[in-house]
């Protein structure tokens, strides 16, 4: 087992009387690829949400060994939750740009806004990593001006520009034409190749097997099966794992 850069036990969230996380154990290595697959309502997005901070969850614990541990049996502290979201950056299902702002202003805005980086500093490695994405060309273009894709890459910069030691990835590519699901995809396999630690909810299962080193099922709330993705994929353990699965790779 590698370094160990986050683990959760116990993890629980209900929304009212529906409970949406039950009991979540999950360990989350340094420089690997965790996919989160399963059916809508599942309680991915939650999850993420959670990891990041911006969910708080009801019961047990999220712990950065050696550094932050929260215990959700009491409220976290804004610190804890500030020291929790500074290591990790999120890309949302739906972009979550801001309208108003330029691609650059977008990217900058956590630099500057949450980090309080130096201007120059941060909009030069902000122009980097979009040169990076090919972007170079739309600094400073509005998001409304922008496909898809090269708005989900702005995200998957902003994410990138918080210089994160954790990516989440909220079903990146489920909101884009399928034409341009592959600039995207392309962009997520060369980051995990690049070493970064990543946590990806997608339904893109061939994504999964090529990126991940590890596949999570979840249902319910509950992760039910976990394990290499040619393994699960291939033979799942689990009736509802292989009902899933059957179902998402012969649709008709």
């Amino acid at each position: 087992m590698g370094e160990v850069l986050l683990s959760v036990h116990g993890l629980s969230k209900s929304f009212g009387a529906n409970p949406v996380l039950r009991s979540i154990d999950l360990t989350i290595e340094r420089g690997r690829v965790l996919a989160l697959i399963g059916p809508s309502g599942s309680g991915k997005t939650t999850l993420l949400r959670c990891l990041n901070g911006l969910e708080l969850a009801d019961g047990g614990t999220i712990n950065t060994p050696g550094e932050l541990t929260l215990d959700f049996t009491t409220p976290p502290t804004r610190s804890q939750l500030n020291a929790l979201r500074d290591r990790s950056g999120m890309v949302f299902q739906h972009y979550n740009l801001f309208p108003h702002k330029t691609v650059l202003q977008n990217v900058l805005e956590g630099p500057l806004v949450v980090q309080r980086r130096p201007r120059a500093e941060a909009t030069a490695s902000a122009l980097e990593l979009l040169a990076r994405v090919g972007l170079s060309e739309k600094t400073h273009t509005y998001p409304f001006q922008l496909s898809g894709g090269q708005q989900q890459r702005v995200g998957i910069v902003r994410a990138l520009a918080l210089q994160p030691q954790l990516l989440l990835f909220d079903e990146p590519t489920s909101a884009l034409d399928p034409e341009l699901v592959g600039d995207v995809l392309r962009l997520i396999k060369e980051l995990a190749a690049g070493g970064w630690t990543m946590v990806i909810a997608t339904h893109e299962l061939e994504f999964a097997r090529e990126v991940a080193h590890e596949i999570a099922f979840l249902d319910a709330g509950t992760i039910l099966e976990r394990g290499h993705p040619s393994q699960l994929l291939r033979d799942p353990q689990h009736e509802r794992t292989r009902q899933f699965l059957h179902r998402v790779l012969h649709p008709f």
